[in-house]
């Protein structure tokens, strides 16, 4: 039998408020992650380490950052017609805007039909997680359905944010609830509940029919929240076991690591994760890279501080660029052009283009693009103090400075 046709769909119009102010000026794929890339890059990469590279992004919400980083990162050789291309909101169907990521779909069907694809993998582009698709694909492919759906356990507190699925030992789906204030939990397990993590491997034939109103009572607008509760109750969708996709080069310590990065303090932890001396998340496994890109920079830097002080840094993730001059980071990262001197850092995340000036003192915070941390500047360490000034404070208590803000010197 040969090959399967593959078509990929990337969604990545989402506005991603709950990640605010971060995503004031861009879209959330579009959100740096560990400090040299997007969060759009880990599903690319997995995509891109498994050879299926007819690959379209549907954007919408201020995609200009996001359109810019996938044109001048994402490109496969075209001799044997792969692709990687961003496809904004073109109001096909008439005068409006994506309603959903179903909606999305059926406004771009077009893709579909030219591309003639057997199966369309349709996943979400804001999660941080390694996977190999080849693997969710063959399992559709032999097990039969219109769709699977790749799916993870989470603690039942957590499940709210999800679409929670209910499925029988054959691991078909009989019930999918979306964002439920009250998800049913797994059998035999009353603490956790199995929840969709936006990945979907479709026959063409059935995504086709899913997203096209008629099928349904209304038009289908989410995948989640329309298509996915009929085709269950169809019997047309089945469970993908996360934790049986194994990657090379992939130790215990990272297998069915996923993270759904949605609010801020959930990044920052899962941004966390990459500065432990032993990760939880590898960005070094040579085996399965997670891919960006590569602006001609310097290397990395460390020098004697103004006072001639040594720079101490642990656990610490260092950009192309960045310089530390006399200055202590821990459990940080410091991106692409960073400049510390003689500051402390405690679980700072910096990104490019940041300052920050002697004396400086930050924990437990993010600084977005291009600002200037002043000498003597305290940021995490008094949240009220935080907020009186302005400043973003997580439930979490992580503090977030805006892209290109402009702070006072302290008193």
């Amino acid at each position: 039998m040969p090959d399967p046709r593959i078509l990929v769909i990337v969604l990545a119009g989402g506005e991603g408020k709950r990640l605010l102010p971060l995503t004031a000026d861009r879209a959330k794929p579009a959100v740096p992650f560990g400090g040299s890339y997007r969060l759009i890059d880990f599903v690319l990469s997995n995509f891109g380490n498994a050879h299926y590279t007819k690959i379209v992004v549907l954007t919408q919400y201020k995609s200009h950052s996001l359109d810019l980083h996938i044109t001048r990162t994402w490109r496969f050789s075209n001799l044997l017609g792969s692709y990687v291309t961003p496809v904004p909101a073109q109001m096909r169907r008439g005068p409006f805007w994506f309603s959903g990521s179903a909606d999305a779909i059926y406004q771009n069907l077009n893709l579909v039909h030219d591309e003639k694809p057997d199966i369309v993998c349709v996943f979400g582009a804001d999660h941080i997680y390694r996977m190999d698709p080849r693997q969710m694909v063959a399992d559709h492919i032999a097990h039969g359905g219109g769709v699977s759906v790749a799916a993870i356990p989470v603690p039942i507190e957590e499940a709210k944010a999800f679409g929670v699925i209910e499925a029988d030992e054959n691991q078909r789906i009989l019930a999918f609830h979306e964002k439920s204030q009250t998800p049913p939990t797994m059998p035999g397990d009353d603490t956790r509940c199995l929840a969709s993590m936006g990945n979907y491997v479709f026959d063409t034939d059935a995504l086709i029919h899913a997203v096209t109103p008629g099928r349904l009572s209304e038009s289908p607008l989410d995948i989640g929240g329309d298509v996915m509760p009929r085709l269950a109750e169809e019997g047309l969708a089945r469970v993908y076991d996360f934790s049986t996709n194994s990657i090379p080069g992939q130790d215990e310590r990272e297998h069915s690591y996923w993270r759904d990065v949605g609010t801020v303090d959930a990044y920052y932890d899962a941004n966390m994760d990459l500065v432990a001396s032993v990760p939880v998340f590898n960005l070094y496994n040579d085996n399965w890279p997670v891919f960006t890109h590569s602006p001609p920079m310097p290397p990395a830097k460390l020098s004697r501080g103004p006072s001639g002080r040594l720079p101490e840094v642990s656990d610490t993730l260092l950009c192309h660029g960045a310089i530390v001059s006399g200055a202590i980071a821990r459990g940080s990262i410091i991106g692409p052009s960073g400049f510390v001197s003689e500051a402390e850092l405690d679980g700072a995340l910096l990104f490019s283009g940041v300052s920050v000036g002697e004396g400086a003192r930050l924990r437990r915070c993010v600084v977005d693009k291009n600002v200037a941390i002043p000498p003597g500047f305290r940021l995490g360490i008094d949240p009220e103090e935080d907020r009186e000034r302005g400043f973003t404070v997580s439930p979490g208590g992580v503090v977030v400075i805006p892209k290109g803000a402009v702070l006072a010197p302290r008193d």
